[in-house]
């Protein structure tokens, strides 16, 4: 093993690691790291050979892979999930269920139950799985960055005009894109590299946002990726890298830890604004006071 090398603190930093990893890995290897970023629960109970199995990857495609980031093999680069379990840390169990195993009569009820522990189960991991220092750290590149683009695709764009709605409050430059029909990158036109990019992107990865970090990286923007994968294609260049659990009962991506985790960032952001924010906020609160005395009758 390399002399210099450091070991990460813990199964958390390792992932790290390998994420940060993976754009100069091999395809073989990139294939096997992808696995083990997506199935890092797995880690600690699985074999070696198992672990291979699953990735569809030869054992030893695992050894080189934890050889690359400098481990001296596989059980090295193992040992710290281990750890975690013995520790008590073991990750929230998955609790994936089918919308078809529950559609039968009487079953509404359980269908209610499941959709309910698949959203606490996923706040519960998003939370876990990340710290206050990591979302302040992008928060205060928010603020501080003359402006902030917000780019999201499919479901993720109501949600990047809201995110960049309320951060605008309290901050000012804060945009959502892409707008008006126009591509990803035509949004980042006039993007400084003392701006921000925060880019949303879940399976299947839309090529143009995928594009789009990809050239915000080229030209040294600071790129805040939140994706469902530790393995997305916009987390690899990424300044900070936030992976958010959609697991759900429906066809369709769970939203409930990705909005509690970009309201979690706008509330990281108002706290380190201006005092000017503050008098933003409060004159939108007085506008919706008055709007609901209004619609009560009480002109």
């Amino acid at each position: 093993m390399d002399q210099s090398f450091i070991r990460p603190e813990g199964a958390t930093a390792v992932l790290d690691l390998l994420a940060k990893s993976l754009g100069g890995l091999t395809p073989e290897l990139r294939k096997a790291a992808t696995h083990v970023l997506e199935h890092s629960n797995l880690i600690s109970v699985s074999s070696i050979r198992e672990m291979a199995e699953q990735a569809n990857v030869k054992p030893n495609t695992l050894v080189r892979m934890a050889r690359t980031i400098g481990f001296e093999g596989y059980e090295d680069f193992r040992k710290p999930f281990r750890e975690k379990v013995i520790k008590g840390q073991e990750d929230f169990p998955d609790r994936v269920r089918w919308l078809q195993s529950l559609a039968q009569d009487g079953k509404l009820a359980g269908l209610y139950s499941e959709i309910a522990t698949a959203s606490i189960a996923n706040i519960e991991r998003q939370f876990s799985g990340t710290t206050s220092i990591a979302i302040k750290a992008a928060a205060d590149d928010i603020v501080h960055a003359p402006t902030t683009y917000v780019l999201g695709t499919g479901m993720a764009n109501s949600i990047a005009a809201y995110f960049a709605y309320i951060a605008s409050l309290a901050i000012g430059k804060v945009t959502a894109i892409p707008r008006d029909g126009l591509l990803p990158t035509d949004g980042l036109a006039r993007a400084a590299t003392s701006d921000v990019l925060l880019a949303m992107a879940f399976k299947p990865y839309q090529h143009e946002v995928v594009d789009a970090v990809e050239l915000a990286v080229s030209r040294g923007i600071t790129v805040i990726g939140i994706s469902d994968s530790p393995a997305s294609p916009i987390l690899t260049g990424a300044g900070h890298r936030f992976v958010v659990p959609m697991i759900t009962t429906q066809f369709f991506a769970s939203s409930v830890a990705l909005m509690s985790l970009l309201e979690t960032i706008i509330a990281f952001v108002i706290a380190a604004a201006s005092p000017e924010a503050v008098k933003t906020i409060d004159m939108l609160q007085h506008r919706h006071e008055f709007h609901r005395s209004w619609s009560d009758g009480e002109r």
